[in-house]
């Protein structure tokens, strides 16, 4: 019974170089395999649409860039000023937002279809391009520079996808910050508006005040029938003549008195008298009138320049055919692995 256990038991063990020895028999099988596969992988190489790359990158502007957007900001204003990072953030924003890449979908991307591929489902065709124009760090140490990077068939497109994109962003984020600009400008102007009417609104009320004590002080003038200011001699003179106001008003004489009374009764306005006013009133126009070139202003540099592919990305031909050529031949081995386990185990019983 030992006996019969062991011949069993070595039947069933596969010696190594007689697998080595019914592998190599099928050689050509082999042989085969790896034609088909290499051969197939060769058509697709050659078939397969090719795939141009073109990158965009973007930096932040210098401090000249962003300047004029400091137009009336800073200083005595009570506006802060605009650094580098504000404006490059409001472009970071734009650049990295859905409704700026469905905006060239729409304007960029479907005008290059046809009317058969426009009727497809609007999801998938977004979605594909969407992973057709990719915005990344092409440097993780450096969270300021962008790379806008497009994978079509056209290299020509790859070209103008990112450049449109790039500067499509840069518009919207230009309009945001001068709209914000005109926007303070705006409460700048109106604070200033409210502050001349306070001060005029005041001025209206000191001249009213000031006609008051003088038709007072031209009741008592007349009652003691001093119509010109008495003459004084001496040092008491200097003192009296600089004391002729508030109780000592009347000192002036009525006729003095009425005449400044009938002046500031005729006054059609007190603003040549209000200190400041002018100032203030210069700087509501500058602020009310306040505008900004959008071409003097930038809110991003581009780094480099988006040279035109002229070699495809994808496919890679030479990988895909060596590929191609170890998965055939590793298929094949397989097979023919398999094919012999097959034959050896079912030889016995067709043997019998």
């Amino acid at each position: 019974m030992v006996n019969e256990r062991e011949h069993l038991i070595e039947s069933d063990e596969i010696d190594l170089t007689e697998l080595f020895k019914g592998v190599w028999k099928q050689k050509l099988f082999i042989l085969l395999c790896t034609s088909i596969v290499f051969l197939a992988a060769a058509v697709y190489a050659w078939k397969a649409t090719p795939i141009y790359e073109a990158t965009f990158l973007v930096q932040p502007p210098t401090q000249n860039d962003v300047a004029n957007f400091n137009y009336g900001r800073g200083g005595d204003s009570k506006l802060p000023e605009l650094t580098v990072k504000d404006v490059y953030d409001v472009y970071r924003k734009h650049l990295q937002s859905e409704s700026l890449r469905l905006e060239l979908f729409q304007t960029v991307f479907l005008p290059t279809l046809t009317e058969e591929q426009r009727k497809g489902p609007q999801n998938s065709l977004f979605n594909w391009f969407s992973r057709s124009l990719v915005v990344s760090l092409p440097n993780k140490d450096d969270p300021t520079r962008f790379a806008i990077t497009a994978m079509v068939a056209d290299p020509k497109a790859a070209v103008e996808w990112v450049t449109e994109y790039a500067h499509k962003a840069g518009e919207r984020a230009k309009e945001e910050v001068i709209n914000n600009d005109k926007a303070d400008a705006t409460v700048k102007a109106n604070n200033l508006q409210r502050e001349i009417d306070m001060l005029r609104a005041s001025s209206r009320k000191d001249r009213d005040d000031q006609m008051v004590r003088l038709n007072e002080a031209l009741l008592v003038a007349r009652s003691i029938g001093l119509e010109k200011p008495p003459i004084i001699t001496g040092k008491l003179s200097a003192e009296v003549s600089s004391g002729m106001d508030g109780s000592l008003t009347y000192m002036r004489g009525s006729k003095a008195l009425e005449a400044e009374l009938d002046n500031l009764q005729k006054r059609q306005t007190d603003d040549p008298f209000i200190e400041k006013l002018r100032a203030k009133q210069e700087s509501l126009s500058f602020y009310r009138t306040l505008d900004i070139d959008p071409a003097s202003v930038a809110v991003f540099r581009q780094d480099g320049v988006v040279a035109m592919p002229d070699q495809p990305i994808k496919p890679r031909k030479m990988l895909i055919l060596a590929l191609g050529l170890v998965f055939g031949f590793a298929i094949g081995v397989f097979l023919a692995f398999a094919r012999f386990l097959l034959f050896e185990k079912f030889a016995p019983q067709r043997s019998l």
